[in-house]
């Protein structure tokens, strides 16, 4: 069960379906100047401004942070698991139809021979984890059921499934998801937010929680950029909006435009960590 969201089993997804609740992020950001209707309706406090009724909102924030501190203690036994292995791992997050797996896949050729294995999560099928598989990449599959997030004990448990090798690079693709997944420590290194030139301008501001956690930003299908009348300045400026700190780099996993770039990052990145923990 989730409550970040309440999209879970329990009482939360039950009585936020029924009531038709938006689980939007009305809160904590005030800085974004929201111009707020005079006949909006804004929900809770929590992380996903959840409501439900007959619950009291300090009730559900301790159910909240019991989940996110249990999460925690798993993230933190496979961030030791990786440090171990000297592995680089990152969180690859993004809203459905990004081109997450296209763009994945891309980059497992591109990589060529260095070793790597991915997690696959997704809800139902195994359509992304077989695709994966076609590149000759080691590829766990995690459903998740009704789950719209992967959470550190799954990782954990695609990890022993897994012959992650030494100095390898673990790519965990998340559920199509911009809401719970920025809750979720997987004991990554670094979360990756792609997001498609398809999808607006405005999807930074609209999910500032998720570009906040994100490192780094990879702004997808920019070969459909001409068709589809955006502003990839307006996406960069949306993006350092929300996160002046995060990269941002522009690419197409179709023609392969700036896949050099992103690939150049993730081995600096993986050097990096290993140069630190070779000072330690």
């Amino acid at each position: 069960m989730c409550t970040v969201c309440g999209c879970g089993d329990g009482t939360v997804e039950g009585h936020a379906q029924a009531h038709g609740h938006d689980h939007g992020h009305a809160h904590g950001h005030g800085h974004h100047h929201h111009h707020h209707h005079p006949g909006d309706m804004h929900f809770g406090q929590g992380p996903a401004g959840v409501e439900v009724p007959g619950m009291s909102q300090e009730r559900l924030i301790e159910i909240e942070t019991g989940i996110l501190s249990r999460n925690d203690g798993f993230a933190a036994a496979n961030r030791a698991r990786l440090a171990a292995l000297g592995a680089f791992a990152v969180n690859l997050v993004s809203s459905p139809g990004s081109g997450k797996t296209t763009l994945l896949c891309a980059t497992i050729r591109a990589l060529g021979d260095a070793p790597l294995a991915v997690i696959e999560g997704d809800q139902q099928t195994s359509n992304d984890a077989d695709r994966i598989r076609e590149t000759g990449a080691p590829a766990c599959q995690v459903n998740t059921g009704k789950g719209c997030h992967l959470d550190a004990h799954m990782v954990g448990h695609a990890m022993d499934h897994l012959d992650l090798g030494r100095d390898s690079t673990l790519f965990i693709e998340n559920v199509g998801n911009l809401v719970c997944p920025a809750a979720f420590d997987l004991g990554e290194d670094a979360k990756v937010a792609i997001l498609s030139v398809t999808e607006g301008e405005d999807k930074p501001l609209k999910y500032p929680d998720m570009f906040t956690a994100a490192r780094i930003a990879l702004l997808n299908k920019v070969d459909l950029a001409p068709h589809c009348d955006v502003d990839l300045d307006l996406y960069e400026a949306n993006l350092r909006r929300v996160n002046p700190t995060i990269e941002v780099i522009r690419l197409s996993a179709r023609t392969g435009e700036g896949l050099a770039d992103w690939t150049a990052w993730l081995r600096a990145e993986a050097q990096a960590k290993r140069r630190a923990r070779a000072a330690e």
